[in-house]
């Protein structure tokens, strides 16, 4: 019985809303590699991001200090940032020592 019971908590599934897969989306292509090089990415608006869910992120967006914002004539924003004073420090690099095998 308790068996069944846990396989039912399983098989139920959180749904996310839109804003937060949106969101989550936005933040995906914010954090990738590539675009913390580059200190820029394009985000594509898709068939499934409502009206609501876009203006919502897209305001959040705005109000973040540093983030610089260009809408594309696709629908698309650009999003440029600059380095931050923790980014520009000189990376220490870490070199071991090759200590002679002991036989």
């Amino acid at each position: 019985m308790a068996k069944a019971k846990k396989q039912e908590k399983s098989a139920e599934r959180q749904e996310i809303s839109g804003i937060e897969r949106l969101g989550l989306r936005v933040s995906s292509m914010i954090n990738h590699p590539v675009a913390q090089i580059q200190r820029w990415v394009t985000i594509h608006r898709l068939d499934t991001d409502g009206d609501r869910e876009w203006e919502e992120v897209m305001g959040l967006l705005s109000e973040t200090d540093g983030i610089e914002m260009i809408f594309n004539d696709d629908d698309s924003v650009t999003l440029k940032w600059e380095a931050s004073a923790e980014e520009d420090r000189p990376v220490e690099v870490y070199e071991p020592v090759e200590e002679p095998a002991p036989f």
